[in-house]
């Protein structure tokens, strides 16, 4: 069954176009937007981690599941694997400089944590980029940072190190309009923090914002200097000064926090050969996404479509092809919960695995794919530390794809997804971003995509769809599964990577 679909699924990547979504795609794709439309739609109000709609849409998974043929792999035979959080929330923020208000989520956004003040007054200086060789005192001061990603320059670390280090009652950190290859996006939908129950929560007792560059005219005034000056220079990584700003900044903060359990969806196609019994393969895609937010164009639902419901729909998609008919050895099928949180549905399940960890042999996970332009270069993440990297390259060459290792290491999207935690743990896995050449339309619509559609309520069912380029990443998908699942060899790691932990 499993070839008949690949087949089907490279015939109509063959023969079909880029269309706009009023165009039918090929009865395959059709199936899998149609679910990915039902799990991404409004009645799921956004799947937000430990909602009543993410509740909803876990139940939907688990029946497809259960049609396609799997077995239960979650806790007490169950679908669901439950996993305890802990929430804290910025519930409403007031935030004024020399008396002049700043908008919450729009001007600046907060980390919240159980040690941040909840009311503060206190001055402000600019200190460039922050260096602890040039910062200086700042006792009792909020110093306002250029939060850069450059070589040479301090990290979001070293700052936060020095500031701590000067004595400062907070860091401001100035999002960086000139990190161009993932731009900052405002408004922010809201601003929380979720944390694994009996995981050490967040322990900062400075208070922590990230400022809009466009708000820095606002708290600067009066100084003499020139706003947009700066941002330019810090973009451009050029000398910057430091100086007192007149005026204090006054915050005062409501906070809400809650425990929740929110589930991963798991479900088991036992192997046919018993000597690979001990050789799971997991597929994994994230089911959460953000839920209702922060109002952007008129809309406040996060809706996830891309980001990741269409992944968890190609998961059922799969598993619906096979209807219980194994490969070699077992697939793992996870829809995991807690990722736009901080991955932490995938490191609930690495840390207390429903089957042995001993026999997991690898991780392919979904997330990060946009099929919203020609699927002719595919970035593979740990491309050349495991075996899944030449399986990848192999399927890909079939299909007339090239592949790449990340060309922007500086955004660290490999650990930004589910797979990390299973590479953390010494298990191969690997994942997947479509790729450009410079200078190219592809470029350019990936480029305007992370300005408009990543974490915006613009990625949602309505949105534009290369169906050539899903369907083709559809069926490199079930090919790459069909071979890694069936082959002779077992995953396994490359000699001197530098991802394998030291012993696992």
């Amino acid at each position: 069954m499993i070839g008949r679909v690949v087949t089907g699924l490279a015939l109509a990547a063959a023969s079909a176009g880029a269309a706009p979504l009023s165009k039918a795609p090929d009865p395959e794709t059709r199936a899998w937007w149609a679910l990915a439309s039902e799990l991404s739609s409004d009645a799921m109000a956004g799947r937000d981690t430990g909602s009543a709609g993410y509740d909803r849409a876990a139940e939907l998974v688990a029946k497809h599941f259960a049609a396609a043929g799997l077995r239960p792999a979650g806790t007490d035979g169950s679908w669901l694997q439950s996993v305890p959080m802990h929430e804290m929330a910025i519930a409403s923020a007031r935030i004024t400089v020399a008396g002049k208000p700043l908008r919450f989520l729009h001007d600046f956004t907060v980390q919240p944590g159980p040690s941040m003040p909840t009311r503060l007054s206190a001055p402000l200086v600019y200190a460039g980029y922050c260096a602890a060789t040039t910062l200086g005192a700042a006792t009792g001061k909020i110093v306002i940072c250029h939060g850069v990603n450059r070589d040479g320059l301090p990290s979001g670390a070293d700052r936060t190190a020095a500031a701590k280090a000067a004595g400062a009652a907070g860091i401001i950190t100035i999002s960086d309009p000139g990190f161009t290859v993932e731009p900052p996006r405002w408004p922010f939908a809201y601003a929380r923090a979720t944390w694994l129950a009996g995981s050490p929560p967040p322990s900062d007792t400075m208070l922590r914002m990230t400022l809009n560059a466009d708000a820095l005219a606002t708290l600067i005034a009066g100084s003499g200097q020139d706003a947009q000056a700066l941002v330019a220079a810090g973009s451009a990584g050029k000398p910057l000064p430091r100086f007192d700003v007149r005026g204090a900044l006054s915050a005062d903060f409501t906070l809400r926090e809650r425990d929740l359990r929110s589930p991963n969806v798991l479900g088991m196609l036992p192997g046919t050969d018993p000597a690979l019994a001990n050789q799971a393969i997991v597929l994994s895609a994230h089911l959460d996404g953000y839920g209702p937010g922060e109002a952007v164009r008129g809309d406040g639902m996060y809706n996830g479509t891309l980001d990741d419901a269409a992944y968890v729909a190609l998961l059922i998609q799969l598993a619906k092809a096979r209807q219980g008919r194994g490969f070699r050895r077992p697939i793992l099928f996870a829809a995991f919960t807690g990722e736009e949180k901080g991955l932490l549905g995938s490191r609930w399940f690495v840390q207390n695995p429903t089957v042995a960890k001993s026999g997991i042999a690898a991780n392919i996970n979904l997330d990060q794919l946009r099929p919203i332009f020609p699927l002719e270069l595919l970035t593979v993440h740990a491309l050349d530390d495991t075996s899944l990297g030449d399986d990848a390259r192999a399927v890909a060459a079939s299909m007339g794809i090239a592949v790449q290792h990340d060309p922007e290491p500086a955004r660290n999207l490999l650990r930004r997804a589910d797979q990390w935690p299973f590479l953390q743990a010494g298990i191969p896995a690997t994942a997947f971003v479509f790729g450009y050449r410079p200078g190219t339309p592809s470029e350019r619509t990936y480029r305007q995509w992370y300005r408009t559609g990543y974490h915006r309520p613009q990625d949602d069912p309505r949105q534009f769809i290369d169906w050539k380029a899903a369907r083709d990443f559809n069926c490199f998908f079930f090919s790459l599964v069909e071979r890694v699942a069936d082959q002779a060899p077992a995953p396994s790691w490359k000699p001197g990577s530098t991802l394998r932990p030291a012993a696992r």
